[in-house]
């Protein structure tokens, strides 16, 4: 079977129909493998068991005490991998395309162990380190990233502080406008810090529908120094970042007569580089409002003015990395501004290098088709070459330039596999032998 159509058999194996949302992906992790799935009746957003995309782990239940306080059916189930230093998800991508993937993390007490508090491990897109997770946040960790082969694996890493777990896998394709291309590419990915919707209102998340690709727009505490602002008109969207109206018709301003609207400071120790997108629509147009936007002091936008009813944005020239730990955000009022400066909603990301090697994607693409094919289990999760520690049994590779690894040599012996001989297996350009089983049946 050839590489594409066993892609293809594999995609429309698993897809299932959904409610307006027929391109996401959404795992509920550790769900039973004989359940059809479900579909979140509020959401309408349908989820599936997990074990289509992942080889290694446990199934587990939240504890009872737990679940009696949730309602959400994610939060019921989760899969744990009690074994193995490295453990992935494989979700299937198109090459070139952006994508938002997102991982759930919520303890439940599931081993009756009260452990979450020091319970941590680390989360892989790909070779790329991504984040830290700390199981007593009970959070979601989001990135977005242009996938690079067929398949992108997301990797849970065991750095001995406890056993990882997930609870939710979901992918959500972006389309070829949003964030840009010159933000998200294929040599960089980008990793959720934070997504605010400002202003007031009763909702504490906005995600699908209202936003068509599924982003979360996280409620804004109360800030004393701030004034809520909000309209029922709607907001025309712009398509680099497509805001969805509902987050743009609410807004803060400083309060009284101050002219300065400070916006947020944080602390990282870590020194990543940080990239900030804050979204802007005005009300009324009825007096000037124009305010000049700081990053960590530096003025990057002079005489900005909001679109009335319209969105707009200001967002940081590159990636920004604050030498003293520090990072704030001012909006400051001009001297011809009648009205003080205002913000409708803002995210904030860290930069995911891609420094580390990977596998040239047409092998990743060949041997991940050859792994579902033959049903091979071994060790085969992630990328097959690296890191080294990680590497697929059986799988040998050689670096070439650009961080690039080719797989050189296939050793399938002892792996009683059976039926013909794929012409996937041609496909590994660089391969110098290969050895199939003796029990493989021609």
């Amino acid at each position: 079977m050839a590489l594409f159509d066993f892609f293809l058999a594999f995609v429309l194996a698993v897809a299932v129909p959904a409610i307006g949302q027929q391109d996401f992906l959404s795992i509920d992790c550790g769900l039973d493998p004989t359940s059809s799935g479900y579909t979140n009746n509020e959401l309408g957003i349908f989820y599936k068991p997990d074990g289509s995309y992942v080889d290694a782990g446990e199934n587990q239940q939240a504890s009872a005490k737990y679940v009696s306080r949730t309602l959400h059916p994610t939060s019921y189930t989760l899969r744990s991998f009690p074994t193995g230093g490295r453990n992935c998800y494989s979700l299937p991508t198109n090459n070139g395309a952006k994508y938002l993937v997102r991982l759930g993390f919520i303890y439940g007490n599931y081993d009756g162990k009260n452990s979450s508090s020091t319970l941590q491990f680390d989360l892989y897109l790909g070779v790329n380190y991504w984040d830290t997770v700390y199981a007593s946040l009970d959070k979601v960790y989001e990135a977005v990233f242009v996938a690079w082969a067929s398949w992108a694996p997301v990797c849970l890493i065991n750095t001995g502080a406890g056993t990882p777990f997930v609870s939710t896998v979901e992918l959500r394709p972006l389309g070829t406008e949003l964030y840009g291309n010159d933000i998200v590419t294929g040599s960089q990915s980008m990793r959720l810090h934070t997504r605010q919707d400002m202003g007031p209102t009763n909702v504490y998340l906005t995600q699908y529908p209202q936003d068509p690709y599924d982003r979360y727009w996280w409620q804004m505490n109360v800030v004393p120094s701030w004034a809520n602002h909000s309209t029922t008109s709607t907001i025309q969207t712009e398509s680099k970042f497509k805001v969805p109206s509902t987050v743009l018709q609410k807004a803060i301003t400083p309060i009284g007569n101050n002219t300065v609207l400070s916006i947020m400071t944080w602390q990282d120790t870590m020194e990543r580089d940080y990239v900030v997108f804050l979204h802007f629509a005005d009300f009324q147009n009825s007096k000037p409002r124009e305010f000049d936007v700081y990053f960590n002091g530096n003025r990057t936008k002079k005489a900005f003015s909001p679109s009335y009813l319209a969105a707009s944005y200001v967002y940081t020239p590159g990636w920004l990395k604050a030498t003293n730990e520090n990072y704030n955000i001012t909006l400051a009022a001009t001297n011809v501004s009648a009205l003080p400066p205002i913000l409708n909603a803002l995210e904030i990301y860290n930069l995911i290098t891609h420094h580390s090697t990977a596998t040239f994607f047409k092998d990743f693409d060949a041997i991940m088709a050859i792994k579902f094919e033959y049903a091979v289990k071994k060790n085969w999760m992630g990328d097959p070459c690296f890191p080294k520690e990680y590497a697929w049994d059986g799988v040998k590779c050689r670096n070439t330039s650009g961080n690039i690894a080719r797989i050189v040599s296939l050793d399938l012996s002892n792996s009683n596999l059976r039926g013909v001989i794929s012409d996937n297996f041609t496909l590994l350009t660089a391969c110098t032998r290969e050895f199939v089983s003796r029990h493989m049946y021609l």
